[in-house]
Formats: structure tokens, C-alpha cells, sequence
């Protein structure tokens, strides 16, 4: 287990607007940063991070939490996994606590965390065959050089080698411990049924890891030398636990800090048009692997920028088929530019055939936008014939349809009737019918779908409305944790009943008063973060939310953060010359009130539970009954006289001076 000491310097060094800024694209505001939610399609951005408070709140999903609960979120990391990760980005050395690792190796590791492994193990083999072996080296790297590619470009795409031997790899794995189902689920190797000893998938082929985001290996993309052999030339890992193609873009893990820096995406479709791009010092590039690009993969995109150039070959035969790859860009809201490199280059032989800041220039004079790119195309099949130049015409104010934004829409318009010399009207009526003609397809596909057979869900029963009177004491008791998290530090000047003024802090106050009253908590959590802060006290330490960040149980690390207080920071007044309340500001005020408004609702709810207490015993115990009956009126009593105190009106339910 990772050492408390480690998580500590690992909280104290990281930076939550650094690590989520891989992910999102963020923007200054105020004290704070904004950006667009990586958890739920959005328009406008609801994203915030507070680099104050090192924490993060996605107000469009109302999930929340430090720099490591993002990484558990956004790449479905562990704790300690997300630990790891956030140390070897800022180069922390991990410290093990011995006497709790020996139990920790003992769990049973998850299918998923199996799965990590196996393909950690695979590519460091596959590297290590590349480089260490004489088949590796007379065969994987002779082909890499020949392709011109350098050691640390090699190095670092982590490219590798499978030996021609058909089960290398397989046999290696088993040796390691890995059973061949594990292998199987995999998809690195093949048991069939006449073959017991196994297949490697990818033997006697060069090797291109597939990373996440963050850089774990989720699957193997490979190429297979030989021209006289009867099989696909690129082989790609099977959909897995981990690997699922359609989320992921080759090259993203390696060009995001590029990308985002740039604020633009090259979007080629090979590996080595990836890999070529970088050796020539262009790095804001991924690459959709061969496959249709997805929405996901769109998705991913947009988290780093809204702008992609799509890099094409000259003499692609499938660029019409990239028409719907361009209506999807426009659909999720990019800014789009296509290029096409001369007749016979295609990016990696470009990138190798001319200079960094030639091929920059290339491609930022020569990319057009999606109408030209689309009417150079369409406009070279039609010649004279005026029907196929309105299709052509038509199929270009389609695409302009699927853009989100209606000044965007507007624009393209007026430049789609400059270029071809059309009354705008008549491009905006034909607009119409194409949005028509997609809503009636986008029916369509609902009705079929609502036309199969409805599966029989289980339907849970309904559960019973929640007391309100528990309601207000849980509300009340949550109220007052968050004060102690977010101003437990703050000293309240007091003043006893003979007029004898003391000091003392927002923590020790309230702690008094659940231990005056003998207070049950109502949230299981909320017991838990109090008996954390009465042993701070008893440490002579004044434990805050920040205090719970770094702690290994993550239910208590999400419960604190979700009780940060970063509204008053989302706008930032002063800049306007506006001097505004802050939710703290009135602290000696606020805990005095929300402890009495607290108490008198928690002596109702005694009230009420001793009442359920007395009908127990009405006719069992009379003399616990009279007891009972006794406490009842005392506390009515109480509930009273606290009224009186916050002149609360039972009829309209406010307190008339708050």
C-alpha cells in the first residue's frame, strides 16, 4: 500500500488545473478556470476547476472532486492507481507501507486490472524483442529504419516486434503466471481447439501500442512484413474490457499537450503518418487507426480544442466517404479545415520527404475550408451538367445543416451562394428541406427502435417519502460539516451569558454542541468526518477539507470536496468593481443561527421518536410510559422556548428575521 507520507507529497505537489487540463480545454475565469464537461454533452461550459482549492466541480453532472478523483472518473483508474499515475507525471518516488502491502498482494486482482497487466507485460516484450533479439533487429527494426524512423521516435511510440515463432508470446505469458483464459479475454492469443500450446495474434508482425489517454496500453495495432502471404496487412486487437476502437485515437496520449497547446488536431488515418508527423517536429496530430471516426473519438477531440485540419491523400480513393466524417465534425460543433497532399504523398511520406517548417506552411496556406474542399471534389465529376452540379450544391448545404451554431450556419451560406453565384433565399429554403429531410430519417430510426419488443424490466418498489422532520435535521447536520470543512479555521469571538468574552473556532464550536445535545448523526459519513476531526483536536490540529483530500478512503475524499464551497468564486466581482458578499463572510453569525435552527429541529425529531417510544409501552410499562411522557413534555418545553429564539412561526414554517 502506498505510503501516507507518499499521498501526501503526491497532494501537496500535484496540480488539479494541470491534470484536468490534459483532458479538458480550459479557460481563465475569474480566480478560476471553465471549460466544457468531459461527463455530459454541453454547450455551454459548467466545467469548473478552483486552482485555491486544488479541486474541480462539474456542475452539469454534479460530480466533483480533487485532481486523483478526476483520473479515477475519466480513466476509470483506482485510487491507487490514480496515485501512481499523478506520481510518475511529476516524478514522485513511491514509497510502499510494508506491513500493509503483504495484505494488499494478497486481493484478487479484477478482470480489468488483469487485463492492464497482461498488455503492460506484452508491450515491454514486444520492445524488448524489437531490440534485444537477432530476428527483432534483422527483421521489426530493419523495417523501421527503412522507413526511416529514429531511435527515439521508436522509443517513443514504444514501437516493438512478435517473433515468427507462432506461439512466443503466448508461452512467455504463461510462464509469467497468466492463465489462457486471461490471455484470451486478451486478445493476444488463440487457443484452438487443435492447438493446446496456443497462438500469438500478432506473431511475425511490427508492433503499435494503443494508449489511453493517459498512457496505459489498451491494445496492440500490428503490420505483417511479408508481401506473399495471404492476410490482412494491418491486424488491430479485438474489442475488449479495456480496448474499445471506437474510443480511442491513436497517437492522443503522445500529442495532447500539442494539441492543446496549438488549439488545433491534425487528423490523419494511419500510424505512421502519426509517428512520421512527430519525427518531423509535428506533434498535434492522432490518427483514428483505420476506423470510421466516432463520435467518442470526436469527443475526445473537443476536450483539448474545437478546430481540426483532416489531412488526406492526394489520391485517396475513399475521400468521399469522408463527407460523413466531415457532417459529424460540424454536428459536435468544430471548426473544420481539410488538406490534400499532392498525387502520390500521403502525410508520413511528406512529413519524410520536406522540412518542419515547410510542411507547417503547407498545411496552414494550403487547408481550405469544408465547402471548398467539398466543391473541388463533388465539382470535378459534374463538367456542364447542370443537375449534377445541383446535387453537388445540395450535398454541400446539407453538411451546412448539420452546423450547431446559426451565425456559423449563416456565414457558410452567404459563402456557398458567392461561390457558385446563388440567391441566398433559395440556399436558405433548400437548407430547410435538407434539415426536413434528416429530422423525418431521425424519426424514422426511433419508431424502429421503439418498434422492437419492450424487454421486461424488473421495476423496484416505490420507497416511502422521507420524513420530513429527519429530512431537516439531515440538512441542517450536513450544513454544519460543510462549515466545518470550508471555515473550521476561523475564530468566532464569543460572549458568555455574564458577559465574559472567549475565543474560539468554527470546529470546536459546533463540536460542542453535538456533544452538549448527544447528537446521533443521521449521515453515516458525516460521523466519520467528525471523528477525524475530534482526533485532529486531540492532536492539537484543526482538520479541514483539505485534511480529507489525501486520505486513502475515497468516499470521505469525494464527501469533503463535494462540501467545498466554490460558488462565490465563479464570479469574480472585483474585477468589476463590485464589492460582493462571500458566503463565509458572516461565519459568527451563520454557525450561532444554523446551531439553534439545528438544535430546534433536532429536539422535534426527539420529540417525534419518543412519541413512536411511548405507544411501545401504553399498555406494557407504566411506569416507563409516565417517563417517557415526562421527557416529551420537556422537550416541547425546549422546542418552545427555541422557537421564541428564532421567532419561527409553525404556521408558515420561516424564521421571520433570518
Amino acid at each position: 500500500m502506498i505510503s501516507k507520507q507518499t499521498i501526501d507529497k503526491i497532494f501537496s505537489t500535484i496540480r488539479v488545473e494541470e491534470i484536468v487540463g490534459e483532458y479538458v480545454q480550459l479557460k481563465r475565469a475569474g480566480s478560476n478556470f471553465k471549460g466544457l464537461s468531459p461527463f455530459h454533452d454541453e454547450k455551454t461550459p459548467s466545467f469548473v476547476v478552483s486552482a485555491s482549492k486544488q479541486i474541480w466541480k462539474d456542475f452539469s453532472t454534479g460530480k466533483g472532486g480533487t485532481a486523483i478523483s478526476f483520473l479515477m472518473e475519466i480513466e476509470n483508474f483506482t485510487y491507487p492507481e490514480a496515485l501512481r499515475h499523478a506520481a510518475k507525471k511529476y516524478g514522485i518516488e513511491i514509497e510502499e507501507d510494508q506491513k500493509d502491502f503483504s495484505e494488499e498482494a494478497k486481493q484478487a486482482h479484477t478482470e480489468r486490472d488483469v487485463l492492464y497487466k497482461i498488455h503492460e507485460v506484452a508491450n515491454n516484450y514486444f520492445q524488448e524483442t524489437l531490440w534485444d533479439s537477432e530476428e527483432g533487429k534483422s527483421i521489426g527494426l530493419a523495417y523501421f529504419k527503412e522507413r526511416e524512423l529514429k531511435d527515439d521516435i521508436i522509443r517513443k511510440f514504444q514501437l516493438g516486434y512478435s517473433p515468427e515463432q507462432k506461439n512466443a508470446f503466448t508461452a512467455y505469458a504463461l510462464e509469467k503466471g497468466y492463465s489462457k483464459e486471461a490471455l484470451e479475454k486478451s486478445g493476444l492469443s488463440i487457443f484452438p481447439e487443435n492447438t493446446p500450446t496456443g497462438v500469438d495474434r500478432f506473431r511475425e508482425r511490427v508492433i503499435f501500442p494503443i494508449h489511453s489517454f493517459s498512457g496505459r496500453v489498451l491494445g496492440f495495432g500490428a503490420r505483417i512484413l511479408k508481401s506473399n502471404v495471404k492476410t490482412a496487412k494491418y491486424l488491430n486487437s479485438p474489442e475488449t474490457e479495456i480496448y474499445h476502437k471506437s474510443n480511442v485515437l491513436y497517437g492522443l496520449n503522445q500529442s495532447k499537450q500539442a494539441i492543446s497547446r496549438k488549439n488545433v488536431c491534425l487528423l490523419v488515418e494511419g500510424y505512421m503518418d502519426v509517428i512520421s508527423l512527430h519525427m518531423s517536429g509535428i506533434e498535434n496530430v492522432v490518427a483514428s487507426s483505420g476506423t470510421s471516426l466516432t463520435t467518442e473519438q470526436i469527443k475526445l477531440i473537443k476536450r483539448l480544442t474545437e478546430n481540426v485540419t483532416i489531412l488526406f491523400d492526394g489520391d485517396n480513393a475513399g475521400i468521399k466517404a469522408s463527407f460523413r466524417s466531415i457532417d459529424m465534425l460540424l454536428t459536435e460543433g468544430m471548426n473544420i479545415r481539410v488538406l490534400l497532399f499532392p498525387d502520390g504523398d500521403d502525410p508520413d511520406s511528406f512529413a519524410r520527404k520536406h522540412p518542419q517548417e515547410y510542411v507547417e506552411k503547407f498545411i496552414e496556406n494550403e487547408a481550405m475550408d469544408f465547402i471548398d474542399f467539398k466543391a473541388e471534389i463533388l465539382l470535378k465529376e459534374v463538367g456542364n451538367d447542370p443537375i449534377k452540379k445541383a446535387e453537388a450544391i445540395r450535398d454541400i448545404v446539407k453538411s451546412v445543416g448539420f452546423v450547431q451554431n446559426a451565425l456559423k450556419r449563416e456565414v457558410y451560406l452567404k459563402e456557398v451562394s458567392n461561390k457558385f453565384g446563388l440567391s441566398e433565399q433559395s440556399l436558405f429554403n433548400e437548407l430547410d428541406v435538407q434539415k426536413q429531410i434528416i429530422q423525418n430519417q431521425t424519426q424514422k430510426a426511433q419508431s424502429r427502435a421503439e418498434a422492437q419488443p419492450a424487454k421486461l424490466e424488473i421495476v423496484s418498489e416505490s420507497k416511502e417519502d422521507v420524513d420530513p422532520i429527519i429530512f431537516n435535521v439531515t440538512k441542517l447536520e450536513n450544513e454544519l460539516i460543510n462549515h466545518m470543512l470550508n471555515y473550521g479555521d476561523i475564530v468566532l469571538h464569543r460572549t458568555t451569558p455574564d458577559h465574559q468574552e472567549y475565543d474560539i473556532t468554527v470546529i470546536e464550536e459546533i463540536l460542542h454542541h453535538f456533544e452538549e445535545d448527544g447528537y446521533e448523526f443521521q449521515v453515516e459519513l458525516n460521523k466519520r468526518i467528525v471523528e477525524y476531526i475530534k482526533e485532529g483536536i486531540e492532536k492539537e490540529e484543526l482538520r479541514k477539507g483539505n485534511f480529507f483530500f489525501g486520505l486513502m478512503d475515497e468516499e470521505l475524499s469525494k464527501a469533503a470536496v463535494s462540501s467545498m464551497n466554490i460558488y462565490s468564486e465563479l464570479n469574480d466581482w472585483k474585477t468589476r468593481n463590485i464589492d460582493s458578499p462571500n458566503y463565509g463572510d458572516r461565519m459568527p453569525e451563520q454557525v450561532a443561527g444554523d446551531i439553534l435552527i439545528h438544535k430546534f429541529r433536532y429536539v422535534n425529531f426527539l420529540i417525534l421518536k419518543t412519541k413512536k417510544e411511548l405507544s411501545e409501552h401504553a399498555d406494557s410499562n407504566e411506569e416507563k410510559y409516565f417517563e417517557l411522557l415526562k421527557k416529551i413534555h420537556m422537550l416541547t418545553l425546549v422546542s418552545t422556548e427555541l422557537a421564541k429564539i428564532l421567532n419561527y412561526s409553525a404556521i408558515t414554517g420561516i424564521y421571520t428575521d433570518r
